[in-house]
């Protein structure tokens, strides 16, 4: 969402003369609908990604400052009381939190304003995915998005500084080809570095029935970047990939796409117009999809950031913690 755009209930946004569908939805100051919650459950990871964090890390919160599990149930039923019907849970790295799957079947058995089930994702790195990956599918994890920026595993130890290949891999292929599973890649494209590649990290992807999807990046910590590359354009993943495979890359509604997130899809279409698969570009950078934003983001200390690029929150701990159900709700309104 743009800077400084907040979350306004839809019964707000009547106040001001604007049509309303329900005011049991969440509508932002610019009118676009609120579905979505990417909930981070910890600060800390067992990698140290190049383009997430500088050479000598960062600084973590201490263990009180997080939300506990209670409380991010908490937080989570009220969103989907208001609408929100999928929520992704997301770290730092998520499964390095101690009994991380009980949060998951307690979201899983969270119901929608529509009486449906939530929708419950996980992104990760997949490094301790095969040791969960029995457990989160039947806590209710349907969606898995995996972080995966080359094949190679010199490559893959120099981009993470400490991750193992065969972990991941191992990780990916647990969860994918489960019934009713859906797993993605996650490849932050870096010329130089493993622009080589994409077409390849897009086959293994398509050899395990799951969705490589290619990202622009957007420069965090001030603006600073620390990678061992360029970042790519869209355009310039999609040409890469096309020249690569001697395919086209068209667009595709995609509507058979699981999810409700950033990604554009696209088949690659080869000879005789083969589609040979299909790719997601995440573009934040050069093709931003902030008209049709959907989310908003909960950090681990409980602060709402309506966008990564915007430094205004709002503090949902302190206002659960002090005034219960009634002050998350006002605190959300706000």
């Amino acid at each position: 969402m743009p800077p400084g755009a907040p979350i306004v209930p839809v019964t707000a946004l009547r106040a001001r003369g604007r049509p309303a569908a329900s005011p049991s939805k969440l509508v932002d100051a610019v009118g676009r609908r609120v579905t979505y919650l990417r909930v981070s459950v910890t600060d800390r990871c067992n990698q140290r990604c190049t383009y997430c964090m500088p050479p000598e890390g960062i600084e973590h919160v201490s263990h009180a400052e997080i939300l506990s599990f209670e409380e991010t149930e908490a937080i989570v039923r009220e969103f989907a009381a208001l609408g929100v019907d999928t929520v992704r849970v997301t770290g730092g790295e998520p499964l390095v939190r101690k009994d991380v799957v009980s949060l998951f079947a307690g979201l899983a058995a969270v119901e929608t304003a529509t009486r449906d089930r939530l929708t419950v994702a996980l992104s990760t790195n997949a490094e301790r995915l095969s040791d969960h990956a029995d457990a989160l599918v039947q806590a209710g994890v349907r969606r898995f998005n995996v972080s995966l920026d080359s094949l190679d595993p010199a490559r893959y130890r120099r981009v993470t500084r400490r991750g193992d290949l065969d972990r991941v891999r191992a990780g990916i292929a647990a969860v994918a080809g489960r019934t009713g599973v859906v797993v993605k890649t996650n490849t932050v494209a870096i010329s130089g570095f493993n622009d080589d590649e994409l077409h390849r990290i897009a086959r293994f992807a398509w050899g395990l029935g799951a969705i490589p999807r290619f990202i622009e990046t957007m420069p965090m910590h001030a603006g600073r970047l620390f990678v061992p590359g360029r970042l790519m354009a869209a355009a310039e993943i999609r040409e890469r990939i096309a020249a690569d495979l001697g395919a086209r890359v068209v667009p595709t509604d995609a509507k058979d796409v699981p999810g409700s997130g950033p990604a554009r899809y696209f088949d690659v279409v080869g000879g005789r117009g083969r589609v040979l698969g299909r790719i997601g570009i995440i573009s934040p950078m050069t093709e931003n999809f902030c008209a049709a934003c959907n989310r908003v983001r909960l950090d681990s200390r409980g602060r709402l950031h309506g966008c990564l690029a915007a430094d205004r929150t709002v503090d949902l701990r302190t206002a659960l913690r002090r005034g219960g159900s009634a002050g998350l709700r006002a605190a959300i309104a706000e």
